[in-house]
């Protein structure tokens, strides 16, 4: 039997995951001795228990007499809310740097080296304690706050932006909402492919109709210093706007040098055709290059953006409520080591997962079919 090739490997295979459970088991079974014999409660009731933590910044309504649940949901709003952030403006950034760095000017493209050699090269813990500490010796206090945009003050507190705010109804939100998934459902379901004119048509009906009965109202709130502080707008502390500038900076370091490498993969056929049919620069890399390169830089890509998800834990060294900094708060006042660590180790891998398949998906929808 064990001459046979096939019958050895499954043999072998059983043998490895009979010995990993075997593992796995006798961990679990000893923690949970040692724990007992401890007296150290185990298991997940705590959860729905008052909190009574502060959470200095948070995107949802939190207050100290929440539950356990609700404030790691907040720390997760938080994280999410600077992940992407950091991802769109990363990106974007990254683009304008990576394409600049091809440039025939010097100066441009020194400049675009020099960030990226930075970035590329230094502990983003570093970069963000350095930028943190520029907050407090650099800015000026309030009263004195720089205006570097119209509507936009930079001070000893952080940055006063302009607020948008949009009121809808419900009736339009839910409409809106079903317009989203008609457009989605071919492209997802394969099998509604055949259906594809005849949905579209049905999404531009619904949002058409959601719009109608969304009442939609936008108001712009523009900061004004009233008194000793800042009225109106949305003000960004010191901590959100040091974790979101320097993982800005550290990432767009990395995705330049994808774009950059994205670029360099067309061939200059690419080019010398869209000379030939009178394109200007600006013109064939927006409409042959770029895409083109996607296929060759949505893979890297997806890596540097579960990379800000993994790098937006270090905002706890400057101060900021991220998911992390609340499940430590969480473990140290609860004694809920063991499964403050599982939820952590979860939630960061579903994270991560999900930015992985949305990454995936879209290299499968631009990836080159071969017949």
């Amino acid at each position: 039997m064990f001459n046979d090739a096939r019958t050895r490997s499954i043999v072998i295979q059983c043998v490895l995951v009979a010995a990993v459970v075997g593992a796995a088991a006798l961990l679990v079974t000893t923690t949970f001795t040692n724990l007992q014999t401890r007296g150290i409660p185990i298991g997940f009731d705590f959860l729905s228990m008052p909190s009574r933590i502060v959470i200095s910044e948070a995107i949802l309504s939190y207050k100290s007499r929440d539950p356990y649940y609700w404030a790691i949901v907040v720390g997760l709003a938080n994280t999410v809310f600077v992940s992407a952030l950091v991802i769109v403006f990363s990106s974007v950034l990254g683009l304008v740097v990576g394409v600049t760095r091809l440039s025939s000017n010097p100066l441009a493209a020194g400049t675009c080296r020099v960030w990226v050699e930075i970035a590329r090269n230094s502990p983003p813990i570093v970069l963000l304690i350095f930028l943190y500490s520029l907050w407090w010796k650099v800015l000026p206090p309030v009263a004195d706050a720089l205006r570097p945009l119209p509507g936009v003050f930079a001070s000893m507190r952080g940055l006063m932006v302009p607020s948008v705010h949009i009121s809808l109804a419900t009736a339009g939100v839910v409409l809106i909402i079903v317009a989203g998934m008609l457009f989605l459902a071919p492209r997802l379901a394969g099998s509604l492919r055949n259906f594809r004119p005849a949905l579209n048509w049905a999404t531009v009906a619904v949002l058409l109709l959601g719009l109608w009965f969304a009442d939609a109202t936008v108001s712009m709130d523009w900061p004004v210093f009233a008194g000793s502080n800042f009225q109106g707008g949305l003000e960004l502390t010191p901590e959100l706007s040091t974790i979101l500038i320097g993982l800005t900076i550290y990432t767009t370091g990395f995705i330049a040098e994808i774009v950059r490498g994205g670029v360099l993969s067309v061939g200059s056929g690419q080019w010398d055709a869209g000379r030939s049919v009178g394109l200007s620069r600006s013109k064939i890399l927006r409409l042959i290059v770029i895409p083109q390169m996607l296929r060759v830089i949505v893979p890297p890509l997806n890596s540097q953006y579960i990379n800000v998800v993994k790098n937006s834990t270090l905002a706890i060294a400057v101060g900021y409520p991220d998911f992390f900094a609340v499940m430590n708060t969480i473990i140290s006042k609860s004694s809920h080591s063991i499964e403050g660590v599982f939820i952590i180790l979860g939630v960061y891998l579903a994270l991560n997962l999900t930015l992985s398949s949305a990454a995936n998906w879209y290299n499968r929808r631009i990836a080159i079919v071969e017949r």
